[in-house]
């Protein structure tokens, strides 16, 4: 009995003691966690992304990122189409099916154009380079540490706001309170309405010294209507 006391007192006091960081504490040990050797910041790898959805094929995506030379390439294959879009510094290239000499009429059909494509390279940067992305420039911290429990599991939770140029929904990422790992994130549109949606993560794959959620599972706020899963695969793995 003595030893259970100490036992619970200790996880007691665990808990306790994660529930009283504060927002930058708890974003500083969740990127820890994440980026141990610090890494992030000129990351340079490559890692294939597996998306399934309802009712569609799968679509096998590969992302190459160099941070510090700025050189970003997303490579797409669904079915028998495969299109690419190229990005060193602001040079942009974009091809569909191994040419460069594209249509108009297939490129409104695949939306291949560099705006396209910069949004997809924000797009992938952002949600693999969490929870360090959130440090960055026009990213407003909130200062609470929120507890909530979500699908029957209680987490630490930090909300993140933007600057106007930056962007205008409200995010939510929620984090393990023992080991700090990045478990759910969630945004708004309008919080008001419920929209948006939230993400479950599951397992971890390291590429180049980063912990990457293995598993992505999309869901609507509103109905909890399930959108899609993205399967992480390190690049040697076809």
């Amino acid at each position: 009995m003595r030893y259970l006391l100490l036992i619970i007192v200790f996880l007691g006091s665990n808990v306790f003691y994660a529930q009283n960081l504060t927002a930058k504490e708890l974003l500083s040990k969740s990127i820890a966690f994440h980026n141990p050797d610090s890494q992030w910041e000129h990351f340079n790898g490559t890692f294939n992304v597996l998306t399934k959805r309802p009712e569609s094929s799968d679509r096998l995506s590969s992302i190459k990122m160099d941070l510090l030379n700025e050189h970003f390439s997303l490579s797409v294959k669904k079915d028998s189409t495969s299109y690419s879009y190229i990005f060193d510094k602001e040079n942009c290239t974009t091809s569909l099916n191994g040419s460069t000499e594209i249509s108009e009429a297939d490129r409104k059909a695949h939306r291949l154009t560099c705006e396209r494509g910069k949004m997809m390279q924000n797009y992938y940067t952002y949600l693999y380079g969490l929870p360090m992305k959130i440090k960055d420039p026009g990213t407003i911290l909130d200062g609470t540490v929120r507890t909530k429990t979500f699908k029957g599991k209680e987490y630490l939770v930090l909300k993140v706001n933007y600057e106007e140029e930056v962007g205008k929904d409200v995010w939510y990422f929620y984090f393990d309170p023992k080991t700090y790992a990045m478990e759910v994130y969630q945004f708004y549109h309008d919080e008001s309405k419920n929209d948006g949606e939230y993400i479950l993560l599951e397992g971890l794959e390291e590429i180049n010294g980063i912990k990457m959620p293995k598993t992505r599972a999309w869901y609507y706020n509103k109905d909890d209507k399930y959108l899609a899963t993205d399967i992480l695969i390190p690049a040697e793995v076809k």
